[in-house]
């Protein structure tokens, strides 16, 4: 079943009969189809066995396609993430649709298919889900739900809280590229170069991290509020300080150009394909090694190292040489990022 091309949204299809079913067979059915969800039950029913990670998250993204994905694939790739930063495999999803009337039926199985191509690159099932359409008005296009179980290997430990003194602090790649194109396609701003969201499934690269040592102590990607933000949880919850080196910190040349043009702190800016790793000094050349022969860790640099301290802190070494506390964000430079 297909459905008509250049159609919109009705409160009709939310109305649990017979375009509800059409909608949900046509393009849901089709795009994301897979044995558990086909059965079309309201829970889907799979086995696992072990310690699981269990995750959910709502992505409000405006605008809702930007350069280097759209929300299908940010909702799919955030979820996955968390799941991957807890060193789960994520193995199945489940994802909920708030539609507003009138949404274009066109864009809504672009978004699907963008979730469907994501969760085929992540090696992940789209186990169920629920379709809800609101009024005009109700809501900005689309929002989506979606939450993740993944399984833990049985040796592996990794938390916020435990980093430890000596511990290298690894980056994946770039710094601040979702935020800057996110901005830039929401205010129409044209550069040179297009910069291009780093949105994108980390669980590969972690389990190759995984593979290199099981001293990964702490995962996290730094979405809302940063590199800086990630830094001071995780300096919070261990109780530790955290020294970071400006200089190491990557950045492409088009995002800094950006920032230093709209006065943006590039350390506060969303990624939704990066992640901060935690390692053990004696492993830490190791997992880098590894990290940098993956597509998604090709960029991988060590940036700083864990410290004792009576007081949890983030300490940036500037590019002056000087040493200043970097602090938690406060306020939201840019609004619906994710």
């Amino acid at each position: 079943m297909k459905t008509e091309r250049g159609k919109n949204i009705l409160l009709a299809h939310g109305s649990g009969g017979r375009l509800t079913q059409e909608l949900i067979g046509s393009v849901f059915g089709r795009t994301l189809s897979n044995a558990i969800l086909d059965k079309m039950d309201d829970s889907a029913v799979v086995k696992l066995d072990g310690n699981l990670a269990f995750t959910i998250d709502s992505h409000v993204v405006s605008p809702l396609f930007f350069p280097g994905g759209d929300i299908g694939r940010l909702s799919l790739t955030g979820t996955v993430n968390d799941l991957a930063m807890a060193g789960a495999e994520p193995l199945y999803i489940c994802a909920a649709f708030v539609i507003e009337e009138g949404f274009p039926q066109d864009d809504l199985e672009s978004i699907v298919s963008s979730m469907s191509l994501a969760a085929g690159e992540a090696g992940v099932q789209v186990v169920a889900g629920d379709t809800k359409v609101v009024e005009r008005g109700a809501a900005d296009g689309v929002f989506i739900t979606t939450s993740g179980i993944g399984l833990i290997p049985a040796s592996v430990r990794i938390s916020s809280s435990a980093a430890r003194p000596g511990d290298a602090v690894i980056v994946s790649g770039t710094i601040g590229d979702h935020g800057i194109a996110i901005l830039s396609k929401r205010q129409g701003m044209d550069f040179q170069t297009e910069i291009r969201s780093d949105c994108a499934p980390l669980g590969g690269l972690v389990a190759t991290m995984l593979d290199a040592s099981r001293r990964v102590r702490t995962l996290r990607d730094p979405t809302r509020g940063g590199l800086a933000a990630t830094l001071n949880e995780i300096a919070a919850a261990s109780g530790v300080a955290i020294e970071v080196d400006e200089s190491s910190i990557p950045f492409r040349s088009e995002v800094r150009a950006a920032c230093e043009l709209l006065g943006l702190d590039p350390l506060v800016l969303a990624n939704e394909g990066k992640l901060v790793a935690f390692v053990a000094r004696q492993d830490a050349d190791k997992v880098l090694s590894a990290m940098r022969g993956h597509a998604y860790g090709a960029g991988a640099v060590i940036i700083g190292e864990v410290q004792e301290s009576e007081k949890p802190r983030v300490y940036l070494r500037t590019l002056l040489g000087s040493r200043r506390i970097l602090s938690m964000p406060t306020g939201e430079q840019l609004p619906r990022i994710c």
